[in-house]
């Protein structure tokens, strides 16, 4: 099954609860949430007290991507403010076994993110303690970027390896998600799509998300 998690990085700020909102009206499965602390990406976007009063008005899954260099010492925070699935990027400085355990102790779901030249073989050891692996079609920081295929050879790596291994963990990506690329993130085992501009850049939701989630289906 896709899951279509729009990407509020996208949204107007000016009516963020709103666009939320419709976003859940449209069908979207999740919120994803880009926390950008302009150190780790050169980016500064929001944390957990907008996500905390993002929750009030939604009941979504909220998707939270850190991209920030000491995810652990944030992850009660977040956790808090309403995340419902933290993903944190196995390049951070943050002790990868410490941050997965510190967020399960939490009591929400584990992602780990990696950026497009971080090797999939770098996940393998965390793969059966996670929910989610989060590859990166872009480098991290910016929406609108144009997607880089060779990023597909990642996600069928770990698509082949999840298999061989009977685990449950999904599979992510992120970053110029159209139409036209999620049929080819989904053809190599893709089954969350992160869709910023191609989603809010319309003005029917239900159908942009819809048409998303249709293309994708149609090449797995």
């Amino acid at each position: 099954m896709i899951q279509i998690s729009p990407s509020m990085l996208s949204c107007d700020f000016a009516f963020m609860g709103q666009q939320a909102q419709a976003m859940e009206q449209a069908g979207a499965d999740m919120l994803h949430l880009d926390v950008m602390d302009a150190n780790f990406v050169p980016n500064l976007t929001f944390g957990a007290p907008v996500i905390k009063c993002l929750r009030r008005v939604s009941d979504m899954v909220f998707d939270v991507h850190l991209m920030i260099r000491e995810p652990l010492k944030y992850v009660e925070d977040f956790a808090k403010a309403g995340a419902d699935l933290l993903t944190f990027h196995l390049e951070s400085d943050s002790d990868p076994q410490q941050t997965i355990q510190a967020i399960r102790r939490q009591g929400i779901k584990v992602g780990i993110a990696l950026k497009p030249g971080t090797p999939a073989q770098q996940v393998l050891p965390y793969l059966d303690q996670v929910d989610m692996v989060l590859v990166m079609t872009v480098e991290p920081g910016f929406g609108g970027q144009s997607f880089r295929p060779e990023t597909m050879d990642k996600l069928e790596l770990l698509h082949q390896e999840i298999l061989s291994r009977g685990l449950s963990v999904d599979l992510q990506v992120d970053g110029g998600i159209t139409n036209e690329t999620a049929k080819v993130a989904a053809a190599h085992g893709a089954n969350i799509l992160v869709a910023g501009s191609a989603l809010f850049s319309q003005k029917d939701y239900g159908k942009a998300v819809a048409d998303l989630r249709n293309s994708a289906m149609s090449a797995q």
